[in-house]
C-alpha cells in the first residue's frame, strides 16, 4: 500500500458507450464468451428518484473482453434473451463488492452467477478498517477512484460520459482485488470461511425476496408515535396513499411527501383547514436541496410532484381521524422463535437491570467471543452475529441447549459454529 493513492481518473481502456440495442448486446456477448477468468460486475439504480428499484445501467468487465455498460431496461424491452449472457460467462465467478445490492437486481433480470466473491465481504473478514469499494482498492492497489456520481438519477438518458466513466471504473479494478484478497485470505486461513459467505450471500441475494411484515413501520422516526394509536392510523394511511401515488408514477415516495411530515402530521393531527394549512410540508412539493447537480436532477420531477395536490393529504387524514378505535392499526408483537431462544433484547440495559443472571451469561460468551476475535484478528461481528449470540443467552434453560445446532438453525455458517461452539458451550452455563 503506497502513502499517497494515486488517483485512476478514467478505465485503462477508455470510456465506453452504452449499449442498448440487441445487436450491441448480442457482440458483448460473443466478447464476453471469448475472454477468459473472473467476471466484475456492478449495477446502478435510480434509488432516491424513481418508485422502482430495478437496475437502469449494469456493468461488466472480464479479461480479454475490456468493459461493458449495458442498458438492462432498454434491452429487455427490445426482448433481449438474459440467459445468452449466462451461457456466454458460464461458470465464471462473479466478482461484486457488496453483492446483497445487486445480486437481486440481476436475479429480476434472469442473470444468474453460479459462483461469487465479495470484495466487501472479504475485506470485513480480513478485518479492515475501511472496506468501502474505494478505501479497499487503496488498500491492496494504492489508488484511488474518481467517485462523483453515486446518488445520481441513473434513469436518465442519455448517460452523460462523466457518469458512464464513473459506471466503469466501478469495475475497473476488481478483477486484480480478487486475485490479491484471495491471497491474503489463503495467508490468514480464511479461504474456506469466504467461500461459505460467498455462497451464503449468492443465495440470500437471488432468492426469494423478504417482504417488510409492516411495511409502513419503516416510516423514519415512527417510534416517536410511541402508542398513540390514532397517530399512528394517520401514519398509517399517509404512507399508503403515498405509496399507492408512487408507485402510480413512479417517483420514490419521499418525492411526494417526507417521513417526516407524515410524523408531524400523526402527532398534530389537523381537524380542519386552519390546522392543515399551519403544517407547511403538507402544503408545498418538496424539494430536495443538496447543493449539487442532483437538485437539477431531482427537478425534473417536479411535474409529476404538482399532479399530487395538498388536497390528496388533508383527505388522507380526514379519513384516518373519521376511523373509530377498532379500526386503528394493530401492531404485531415481535415474532419469537420460542424453540430458537428468540427474542434478546438488544438493549444491555434492559439485560443487566432486569435479567442479571442472562446478563452474566451473555457477558461471558461476548467475553469468549471477543477473544477468538482477537487471535484470529477478525472483527467479533463477523465471528458471530451479535443477536444470535444474545439469543442464545436469552434462553431459558441453556443447560439442555446443544449449542451447535442451536448456532446453525439461527443461521450460522459451518465455520462459525466450528470456531466457537466448542468455547461458547464452556461458558454458557
Amino acid at each position: 500500500m503506497t502513502d499517497e493513492p494515486r488517483l485512476q481518473a478514467e478505465p485503462r481502456g477508455g470510456v465506453p458507450d452504452v449499449t442498448s440495442t440487441i445487436a450491441g448486446y448480442q457482440e458483448v456477448c460473443e466478447r464476453f464468451s471469448a475472454a477468459t477468468g473472473s467476471l466484475a460486475a456492478d449495477a446502478e439504480r435510480a434509488s432516491g428518484f424513481r418508485y422502482s428499484h430495478e437496475d437502469w445501467l449494469i456493468q461488466f468487465k472480464r479479461d480479454g473482453a475490456g468493459i461493458a455498460l449495458l442498458d438492462p431496461v432498454a434491452l429487455t424491452m427490445l426482448g433481449a434473451d438474459w440467459n445468452e449472457f449466462d451461457d456466454a460467462v458460464g461458470d465464471a465467478t462473479w466478482i461484486l463488492h457488496d453483492s446483497l445490492q445487486d445480486l437481486p437486481g440481476f436475479a429480476d433480470l434472469g442473470l444468474r452467477p453460479t459462483s461469487l466473491f465479495d470484495t466487501e465481504i472479504a475485506a470485513r473478514l480480513l478485518g479492515l478498517h475501511r472496506f468501502g469499494l474505494a478505501a479497499v482498492t487503496e488498500h491492496y492497489l494504492g489508488i484511488t477512484l474518481a467517485k462523483e456520481h453515486s446518488a445520481a438519477d441513473w434513469s436518465y438518458r442519455p448517460l452523460p460520459r462523466d457518469w458512464r466513466n464513473y459506471a466503469a471504473l466501478d469495475v475497473e479494478l476488481l478483477i486484480e482485488l480478487e486475485r490479491l484478497m484471495r491471497a491474503d485470505l489463503k495467508a490468514h486461513g480464511k479461504e474456506q470461511w469466504a467461500e461459505e459467505e460467498f455462497a451464503y450471500a449468492l443465495a440470500e441475494g437471488t432468492g426469494p425476496r423478504k417482504p417488510h411484515p409492516v411495511p409502513w413501520m419503516r416510516i423514519s422516526h415512527i417510534n416517536r408515535l410511541n402508542r398513540d394509536m390514532q397517530g399512528l392510523a394517520i401514519a398509517k394511511e399517509l404512507w399508503e396513499e403515498r405509496d399507492r401515488l408512487a408507485r402510480q408514477y413512479d417517483i420514490a415516495p419521499a418525492l411526494l411527501l417526507a417521513d417526516s411530515s407524515i410524523i408531524e402530521a400523526a402527532l398534530k393531527k389537523p381537524r380542519n383547514a386552519r390546522e392543515f394549512r399551519a403544517i407547511r410540508s403538507l402544503n408545498e412539493r418538496v424539494r430536495m436541496n443538496t447543493g449539487g447537480e442532483q437538485d437539477k436532477m431531482f427537478e425534473r420531477y417536479a411535474p409529476i410532484q404538482r399532479k399530487v395536490k395538498p388536497s390528496v393529504w388533508r383527505e388522507t387524514i380526514r379519513r384516518a381521524l373519521a376511523l373509530k378505535p377498532d379500526q386503528w392499526p394493530v401492531i404485531p408483537a415481535p415474532s419469537r422463535d420460542e424453540a430458537n431462544g428468540g427474542g434478546g433484547p438488544r438493549s444491555l440495559k434492559v439485560w443487566e437491570a432486569r435479567h442479571p443472571e442472562r446478563y452474566e451469561r451473555l457477558q461471558r460468551v461476548r467475553g469468549v467471543i471477543n477473544q477468538i476475535a482477537e487471535d484470529t484478528r477478525t472483527p467479533p461481528e463477523i465471528i458471530i452475529k451479535p443477536q444470535i449470540i444474545r439469543n442464545l443467552c436469552w434462553s431459558e434453560d441453556p443447560r439442555r441447549i446443544d449449542v451447535a445446532d442451536f448456532l446453525s438453525a439461527q443461521g450460522a455458517r459451518e465455520w462459525q459454529v466450528g470456531l466457537v461452539a466448542a468455547s461458547v458451550s464452556r461458558v454458557i452455563m
